[in-house]
């Protein structure tokens, strides 16, 4: 990890020194300070602080919860059964209450296996939002580093040192808010939702 981190900001440092040595201007001049050629962001908090970030997070938090609640209800259903089938011992002959009893722990097994695909849906469903959300401020993290006449945009998490200034995850998050907002008009595909084409008719 720490070699990928060293060797990104190597690569960093070679693009800034390019920028410099192809006659960019000092970093400060009489007095005045000038753009940063090297901006970072932190792209955890672009997607927990964004509209759309939050979003998904919610859609799947609530989800999540449900999922959580029927858990509870299915758990009670069963512990009533097993409870009922174990009453109901004494007075069964032996093999009839093995097969009841294999029965049931087919049913607990199949219904866990579903629950589990539903938690593990419930997951990539969020992983998509979060990759969607990724793939459609590409261009939006582009104007800002253009604007701000840097030369590379870097990862705040794999940075070892910098000053505050360099820092434009707020102004990213603001950019994108604006002009993606909770990103409900398409859906995780990239696609218009259905109806949209022929205007919902």
């Amino acid at each position: 990890m720490w070699g990928r981190a060293l060797a990104r900001a190597a690569l960093a440092v070679a693009l800034v020194a390019g920028v410099l040595s192809a006659g960019g201007a000092p970093a400060q001049q009489a007095g005045r300070t000038e753009p940063s050629a090297v901006l970072t962001v932190d792209p955890e908090r672009l997607f927990q602080e964004s509209a759309f970030g939050r979003r998904i997070i919610a859609e799947s938090e609530a989800a999540a919860e449900a999922l959580q609640a029927e858990n509870r209800r299915i758990e009670a259903e069963l512990t009533a059964e097993e409870k009922s089938l174990t009453e109901r011992r004494p007075g069964l002959p032996v093999d009839e209450f093995h097969k009841l009893a294999d029965a049931f722990n087919e049913k607990v097994d199949r219904i866990r296996a579903e629950q589990d695909g539903k938690a593990r849906e419930i997951q990539e469903i969020r992983d998509a939002g979060q990759q969607e959300f990724f793939n459609r401020i590409g261009q939006v993290l582009l104007s800002l580093v253009i604007e701000r006449r840097a030369a590379v945009l870097l990862d705040r998490r794999a940075v070892f040192l910098s000053a505050e200034s360099v820092d434009v995850t707020d102004a990213a998050i603001a950019r994108i808010d604006a002009e993606i907002g909770a990103g409900e008009e398409e859906g995780q595909d990239g696609a218009p939702p259905e109806g949209a084409a022929d205007g919902g008719n």
